[in-house]
This record gives C-alpha cells, structure tokens and sequence, in this order.
C-alpha cells in the first residue's frame, strides 16, 4: 500500500481534561505517515501548555503547532487546519476525542485502493462519567461505497451518514478545490460544511468499523447550548434556504426544501431540551416561518413524505399555537 502523508487536526481550545488521552491515541497509530497539527486558539487554561510538554516528552513524532493571533473559534481554527496542512489527506479530530489504533491505517488503506473523496468511519459514543455506549453517530447506508453525487447527496440528506466533519478521511485538494471552508463564527459549523460538502461529493466510501471515540461529558457543547447556538441554527438554516431558492434542478431543490424542513424540526426540539424557555423557543419559530416551505400545492406532492408534510404544517400555525401544540408533544 502506498503510505501517502496523512495531516490529522486538532483545535486547541481550554481541552486540558482531555488533551493527553486525545494525543495519545494519535501516536498509537499503526499508521505512520502522519502530521500532527495542532491549532492553538488560544484559550484560558492549561491545556496548551500540556500539549507542549507532551510533544517534547515524544520528539520522535510530526507535531506543529500553529497559534491564532487572538480567539477565533472552531471554524477558523478548521480552516487554519485546511489551508496548513501538508498531507495527501486531512483528517479533523477534537481535543477531547480519541480515535482507534488503526482508524488512520484502515481509512488511508480504502482511500487510496478505492480512489474516494472521502471516507467515513463509524463512531463509538461513551458517556464518560457512566462509561455507558451508544451508536449516536451510526452509519446507516447498507452501500460501502457511493459513486455519484446525486446517490452521495440523496444519502446524506436522508441522514444516512453523520454530519460532524470529524472522523472523517478527505482528500486535501478536493476541500481547496471546491473551496469547502467552515463559515467563521459559526458554533455549529459542522452543519454547513457538511451539507456543501454533500452537495460537491463524488465518491464516498463507508467504513463500518469503530474508527472514533466520541466522549460525552459535562463540557460538551451538547450540554451547554445558549442563545447564541439558536442563533447559529437560524443562520445555518438561513443559509440553506440561500441553496434552495438558487438551485436550479427540480429534484434537488425539492431535496433541500425536505432537508432545511428537517432541520428546522431538529433544532426547534434541541433548543427547547437544552434550555425549555418559552421565549427562546418563540424566537427561533417566528424566525423559522419566514423561510422557505411548502406551497399549497405540495401537500398533494407524493415526492414529499406525510411525515415531512406534518412537520412543515406544525411549523407555520401562529406562533402562540405552535408553542402550545409543541409543548403537548414534546413539554417534558
């Protein structure tokens, strides 16, 4: 097998918690034709101060370090990880995640025999204070490998594959060639970037294995979404309705109008279980209903599922009768 150069990144952001059990099983790799970029942000505790130490204490190994001028967040600190890196191939992992011993072997080995854009690993999901597992991210295509962007696209907004951009393989110049770049100030950047990427795909190739660790705990943003998270929903939303009114094919654009729908139902039921104030959950809805939705007509549209159909009718009723029949469905 050829053993091209393999860039992994990792943010460098106030993980100091985290940090060693994430470097560790990087250079537990069996693979070894790998650099190690690390993107400081900058934060306020002592996390990077830990990578350095780590890093003299294994000299042996590719590690860079790379510093913002000032606090950026994760979108920059991707995109500094983008347009640095050195490898064939870039893989994105956080600081507070590790991943297998042969995730980097196992995903280089299918990228280059397959010829694929991309690979996506599975995920495993531990809650870190119980230990207790999860498939939180399972891969649900039954295909291995996907030639074609309309079969890639279809896949990815059916939810078939995980929109995170970690524990994923992808060709360098692909990402600089289709200018696939995280929308800085986005704290659920992933979302995006994922969805555009979905939209450029041409090969994509899935390995059923267990290739990440993705640790659930009390720092995860999961836990702690705020206002300004809702607000990243309403922009990401904003921004696929921007592909909807642009696209110009009748099937796709029908396939973005069922995605942003989808969406809009996510994450009217995340900001409600992350915060339950009737007020930020208002906010988000009347924002909502100024987007893109069915027309009339496209309730009689077999295309589009009764499902689907129900969720965009509970998302345009008065903002006072939405909250009410939301709260019934889903108060506690």
């Amino acid at each position: 097998m050829n053993s091209p150069l393999v860039t992994i990144s990792i943010p460098i952001y106030n993980c100091e918690n985290y940090i060693i059990n994430c470097l560790q099983s990087v250079i537990c790799q069996t693979y070894k034709n790998i650099e190690i970029l690390l993107v400081d942000d900058l934060g306020n505790d002592n996390s990077m101060k830990l990578a350095e130490d780590f890093i003299k204490e294994h000299s042996g190994f590719n590690f860079r370090i790379l510093k913002n001028e000032k606090n950026s967040g994760l979108s920059v600190v991707r995109n500094v990880g983008i347009d640095n890196a050195k490898g064939k191939y870039i893989f994105f992992l956080d600081s507070d995640d590790e991943i297998t011993p042969d995730c980097i072997s196992k995903m280089t080995e299918i990228a280059e025999n397959e010829e694929v854009e991309m690979v996506c690993g599975n995920v495993k999901t531990i809650q870190l204070d119980t230990k207790k597992e999860s498939n939180a991210f399972k891969l649900q295509n039954s295909k291995e490998k996907i030639i074609g962007n309309k079969e890639i696209f279809e896949s990815f907004i059916k939810g078939k594959f995980p929109v995170p951009s970690w524990n994923k393989l992808i060709l360098l110049d692909f990402l600089k060639e289709k200018k696939l770049y995280f929308k800085e100030g986005l704290f659920a950047q992933d979302s995006l970037q994922s969805f555009e990427t979905a939209l450029a795909l041409n090969s994509v190739y899935f390995l059923k294995d267990d290739t990440y660790i993705y640790y659930l705990h009390q720092d995860s943003v999961i836990h702690n979404r705020k206002k300004k998270h809702f607000d990243n929903w309403i922009t990401i939303a904003a921004e696929f309705e921007k592909y909807y009114q642009k696209e110009q094919n009748l099937e796709r654009k029908k396939q973005i109008l069922g995605y942003l729908i989808d969406y809009k139902d996510l994450t009217l039921l995340m900001n409600w279980k992350a915060q339950k104030k009737e007020e930020l959950w208002k906010y988000s809805y009347s924002s909502y209903k100024k987007m893109a939705s069915f027309s009339f007509a496209d309730y009689f549209n077999s295309t589009f599922s009764r499902e689907l159909k129900k969720k965009n009718f509970l998302q345009n009723l008065p903002t006072n009768l939405g909250y009410k029949i939301f709260r019934k469905r889903f108060g506690s």
